[in-house]
This record gives structure tokens, C-alpha cells and sequence, in this order.
């Protein structure tokens, strides 16, 4: 009854909205019938002005944000974007584009200048054996960044690209690893990446060895797999699985805040250690506790970033 209510009276709402666009009627022989009139011309408050209307339309005819476009398609970060374009290193149908905000047709070409492919080449992308006791992103008071393992000792593989000072620079976590977890926590200076691992819409697998302690509920093993919810919010499907008597493996395309722990307290069970050991087709390998390497030019986390030049 209240919902009936209510889409009634929205509708009621509207309707002077919609006779705002008609031109004001002309002065009427009758008065009262001029009086009339006026009030049904009259816009509800806070209603668009009919120019408004038309500026919106216009908007939406001229397309979308260039640097929206490009970060869309994964070719950078919007704010990487905007660099590129005040640089003129970005261009549409073939066509330089210099100005920022500049809007485009979502299914234009874009394509790179060499100076900024090469840009993008250079940056890094760093793959650490996180142990205990290190946080992967900005610590409190008392706690160690993950960061600090970046030196030119711990390199695992120095191949043709040994530690650099420049390699410190914009490095930050492309996710999460709690300070009490271990394993493959990947840094990079690279917005592509970033959003392919932890962007809204990313869904490259996590893999979790997780060891833990408890009864196990009756259902527990499929609530893990799909059915719970944290902070109200359903999480996405799993692969969940035993590996043996007090081991699971974990398989997810999301990160929330102690994700893992927080599903296993649901079911029963304490988690006495969780190791990462693979993200997307990037596995932790050989690489020893507290040490690094980069990722390699044929690696790749997920589906394959599309090539900067070739974007349609």
C-alpha cells in the first residue's frame, strides 16, 4: 500500500517537470483561464530548467571522457591519462588530442605515441615473498611495509635488470596480504596492472594454501564454496577444497579485508596459516621468503592486456 503510495505521488511530482518545456501560455481573454494557465506552466521545484535539459543532452551526445575511455580499456589510470594527453601522446581516429576533458565516441581508436609505450615499458612490476610480520600497504606505528624488502640483496633473479633506486619510485601493492599471511604480494608502478588485479571488475583468481584448526559445520565446505555474505555483502563463487586432514585450498576473485578468515570463523574454523602462492597464471614458485624478482616480459596475471596500439 505505502510502495503503491509512493510511485503515485512520484508520478504526481513529475508531471509539472514535464510541462516545464512547454513555452509560457499567452495572456488568455478570460483571466481566470490565464490564471490557470500560469500555474500548469509552472516547473515542480527543483526540476531542470528546460536549458539544462537541453545542455545535458548535449553532453551525452558528445560521448565520454577520453581518459575515462582509455582507463576502461586498460591502457592506463585516468590520472596517467591525463599526463599523456597534456603531453600529446594520445590520439583518436588518428587525430592528436591535447586537451583534457576531452570527450570521444566509446568505440573510437586510441592509440599511444611511441614516447609513451616506451614509458610505460620502463615501469616495474616487483613479485615478493611477503613473510610474517610485514604489512603489504601503508603501516601503523610500529609495523614494517613490505616495501622495505625491495633492496638489492634480496633480488632472486637479477637477469639483465638489477635493482635500481628508480625502481622505488610510485611502487605500491596491487592488493593485500594480512601482516600474520605469507606470500606472493605483487608492487608495481604499472596503473594497468593495478586495475587488472584489484580494479572493480577484476576477476583474476587468488590461490590460498590455508591451514586450519576446528569442527567444521555440516554445510560448511559449500557455504565456503558459495552462500556466505561478509559486511552484508554476498561474496562472488569460490573453489574451495581440502588438500588433507587440516589443509584447504582456496581459489577467489575478490579481496576483501581478511577475507579468508573471516569465511573460515562462519563455518568453524581457525585459520593457523595462510600462504598465497599463485595469482592468476603467476605462481609464487621457487622464490624464497623475503626476496623478490620481476615479473618477466612473457608473464602475465590474466587474459592478456590488449596491446596500447591496437585499441579500436
Amino acid at each position: 500500500m505505502n510502495d503503491a503510495k509512493a510511485r503515485i505521488q512520484g508520478t504526481l511530482k513529475l508531471k509539472p517537470a514535464t510541462s516545464a518545456a512547454t513555452p509560457k501560455a499567452r495572456k488568455a481573454p478570460v483571466a481566470k483561464k490565464a490564471r490557470n494557465a500560469g500555474r500548469a506552466t509552472r516547473p515542480a521545484a527543483g526540476a531542470p530548467s528546460a536549458a539544462r535539459r537541453e545542455t545535458a543532452s548535449e553532453n551525452n551526445a558528445e560521448g565520454v571522457r577520453l581518459s575515462k575511455v582509455m582507463a576502461a580499456r586498460g591502457m592506463c589510470s585516468r590520472r596517467e591519462a591525463d599526463e599523456l594527453i597534456e603531453r600529446g601522446w594520445v590520439f583518436v581516429d588518428g587525430r592528436r588530442v591535447t586537451e583534457l576533458g576531452t570527450r570521444i565516441d566509446p568505440d573510437a581508436r586510441i592509440t599511444l605515441a611511441p614516447e609513451a609505450r616506451q614509458q610505460q615499458a620502463a615501469r616495474v612490476t616487483i613479485l615478493l615473498h611477503k613473510p610474517v610480520g610485514y604489512v603489504s600497504g601503508q603501516p601503523e606505528p610500529g609495523y614494517r611495509p613490505a616495501v622495505e624488502l625491495i633492496t638489492p640483496g634480496n633480488q632472486f633473479e637479477r637477469g639483465n635488470r638489477p635493482f635500481q633506486r628508480a625502481m622505488l619510485q610510485g611502487l605500491a601493492p596491487a592488493g593485500r596480504l594480512d601482516i600474520d599471511s605469507t606470500g606472493l604480494l605483487v608492487l608495481t608502478q604499472d596503473g594497468r596492472i593495478a586495475r587488472q588485479l584489484i580494479g572493480e571488475s577484476s576477476t583474476v583468481e587468488k590461490e590460498y594454501l590455508v591451514r586450519v584448526e576446528g569442527q567444521l559445520a555440516t554445510d560448511g565446505l559449500a557455504l565456503l564454496n558459495h552462500g556466505l555474505e561478509l559486511d552484508d555483502r554476498a561474496l562472488r563463487p569460490a573453489k574451495v577444497e581440502w588438500i588433507n586432514d587440516d589443509q584447504l585450498r582456496f581459489i577467489l576473485r575478490e579481496g576483501r579485508k581478511r577475507q579468508i578468515r573471516r569465511m573460515c570463523e562462519l563455518v568453524g574454523l581457525k585459520v593457523l596459516a595462510l600462504k598465497r602462492v599463485r595469482i592468476g597464471q603467476v605462481r609464487l614458485g621457487e622464490l624464497p621468503p623475503g626476496q623478490w624478482r620481476l615479473l618477466g616480459d612473457d608473464e602475465t596475471f590474466g587474459d592478456q592486456m590488449q596491446r596500447t596500439d591496437e585499441h579500436l
